[in-house]
């Protein structure tokens, strides 16, 4: 209900007599890693081609490339994200930027939102966001960024999905990220709200029954390692992030099963491609 209406008090500005025509952009904004193709490499094309239908102008779109292998303030993350962000809001003539982040997308974006003194560019990023649709995001890390970093053999099991022992994995340490929430970072319990609207999509579940064709989305492999990887979080899960912390900033949107075709789950890697749906409802969305 919040998020209808937000939605609608957008659309009853937009017609008054005095409120500019917007030129609205969206956004996509990786998860951990150096991504140099992330259109390629990390959402791939039917993702991103889907969403930016819904632009009156689909040549309003960037593909975020960075290196989230740092902690979210380094220059070469959150730095290198406020610099793509600022050249196709000044190059486009952007208003209204709709962002969509994924897993630790969502902490490096939600520095930008927190710390608006932290950088002389966020300000002006933050004055033209509508709000951020938020993938599965980290918000409040993962015990497997904990396992990563004790340094035991399930390191191994992850490397493909987390990296090894980075800046970005340390991170998303459920401790660090739990100090990071309370002293730097806006959105969680107790902590004062975000600037703009931080709308998290949960993903709850791994499905990987070699026989049900839903299991090959977004790579079969992937899902067979996310549903290993499972066993080391709540029984509500997509594999990564356990659903306690991608609820934990901002407010949730959906839960995947509310809103995907057949009622489907969506593990950590179908939750940045096109499967069951997700990129019509992100679509709609803008």
């Amino acid at each position: 209900m919040l998020r209808i209406a937000f939605t609608l008090l957008l659309a009853a500005a937009a017609t008054t007599a005095h409120a500019a025509i917007a030129t609205t952009g969206v956004a996509f904004v990786h998860g951990t890693g150096s991504q140099t193709d992330a259109y390629n490499d990390y959402w791939q094309p039917t993702m991103v081609n889907t969403v930016r239908q819904g632009l009156v102008n689909q040549a309003n779109y960037v593909v975020i490339n960075c290196d989230f292998n740092q902690y979210m303030w380094d220059s070469r993350a959150a730095g290198c994200l406020a610099g793509q962000l600022t050249n196709f809001i000044n190059s486009r003539g952007i208003t209204d930027l709709v962002v969509i982040t994924h897993s630790n997308g969502g902490n490096v974006m939600r520095w930008i939102m927190s710390n608006p003194t932290y950088d002389s560019r966020y300000p002006a990023i933050i004055s033209k966001i509508r709000w951020v649709n938020a993938l599965a995001p980290s918000s409040a890390g993962t015990p497997l960024a904990n396992a990563v970093i004790a340094g035991n053999v399930f390191e191994n099991a992850v490397g493909w999905l987390l990296g090894y022992q980075t800046d970005a994995v340390r991170q998303q340490q459920t401790s660090w990220m739990a100090y990071y929430n309370q002293n730097y970072l806006y959105g969680t319990s107790g902590r004062p709200a975000l600037p703009k609207g931080f709308w998290d999509v949960i993903g709850s579940d791994v499905e990987t029954a070699v026989w049900d064709p839903d299991s090959y989305c977004g790579g079969y492999t992937l899902n067979v390692g996310l549903e290993v990887t499972q066993a080391w979080l709540s029984s509500c899960s997509d594999g990564f992030i356990e659903c306690s912390s991608a609820a934990a900033a901002g407010r949730v949107w959906f839960y995947d099963t509310a809103r995907t075709a057949g009622s489907e789950p969506l593990s950590h890697n179908q939750s940045r491609r096109a499967c069951f749906g997700l990129e019509t409802i992100l679509r709609n969305d803008l």
